[in-house]
């Protein structure tokens, strides 16, 4: 299912069948600071967005980096 498309830059936002979203081809899949790459790993293109850590490292992403996103 689309959620949203943007007009301008042609990325697509959609809910994929395993993970949270789907920008494009990368999946997000979103948890806190123990999340781990179980559901996603054998996807080429993911990333973990992990509430609770300061900093990323490897394939987890802060999820407060995604306010810098406005």
């Amino acid at each position: 299912m689309l959620l949203f498309k943007s007009g301008s830059d042609n990325r697509k936002i959609t809910y994929p069948s395993e993970g949270d979203f789907k920008v494009n081809d990368l999946v997000f899949e979103i948890g806190g600071k123990g999340k781990n790459t179980k559901q996603v790993n054998h996807m080429q293109d993911y990333r973990i967005v992990s509430a609770d850590i300061e900093i990323g490292s490897d394939m987890k992403i802060p999820l407060w980096l995604f306010g810098f996103l406005y």
